[in-house]
């Protein structure tokens, strides 16, 4: 027992003796390696799941985690939940009205807490409203890749109502409404950079 407990201490020595690497900079989002997801109720008992494809942003990072900005613009027609029309009325005017609201934002404004546990407050912009919302994050470090790009990676959870942003339709079967209205969000984020050349 007292091994067990001791090599306890000695692991966690060492997490906190070697924090998470962070190297300053500015890292642009990479689309083909990053995941902006959504799960919401369908049906009262069953949930629908899709992912937005088409992307931009940036992440600048300073010598602290909290030194952290970053922004993001999503393409809302890009919208995807692995059924074609499903997609189409998403972006129809009965729900993001991608036409008139093509983008989808966010600006934070606040970055707090660990890298294992962030607090990660901005602005978010859908559907022509702005609220600010607060996601749990974290900071999973920085690497490069076999190119010669620096990434950094990042992933937020956090949880939104629609009707908040103007995004009320919906009907009503036996079990309650077609569609709920709390949205569970899910980001996944790589962003990178080229070395610097010597």
């Amino acid at each position: 027992m007292k091994t067990v407990l001791l090599s306890l201490v000695f692991v966690s020595s060492l997490a906190m003796a070697n924090p998470v690497k962070i190297e300053a900079g500015k890292y642009s989002l990479d689309p083909a390696h990053s995941k902006i997801g959504f799960e919401i109720a369908h049906l009262v008992i069953a949930t629908v799941e899709g992912r937005f494809d088409q992307m931009s942003g940036e992440i600048s990072m300073g010598s602290k985690i909290e030194d952290t900005k970053m922004n993001a613009s999503i393409d809302v027609a890009s919208v995807s939940t692995g059924n074609g029309d499903r997609d189409k009325h998403l972006a129809s005017p009965d729900f993001f009205d991608a036409a008139k609201f093509p983008k989808m934002t966010f600006v934070s404004k606040s970055v707090s807490g660990k890298a294992e546990a962030l607090k990660i407050t901005g602005d978010l912009t859908l559907h022509g409203v702005t609220k600010s919302v607060t996601l749990d994050g974290k900071y999973l470090g920085v690497v490069n890749d076999p190119f010669g790009n620096t990434k950094v990676v990042f992933s937020a959870k956090g949880k939104l109502n629609r009707k908040d942003f103007g995004l009320t339709w919906s009907k009503a079967v036996e079990a309650g409404p077609v569609v709920g209205d709390e949205v569970s969000l899910e980001f996944k984020v790589e962003a990178g950079k080229p070395v610097a050349k010597k």
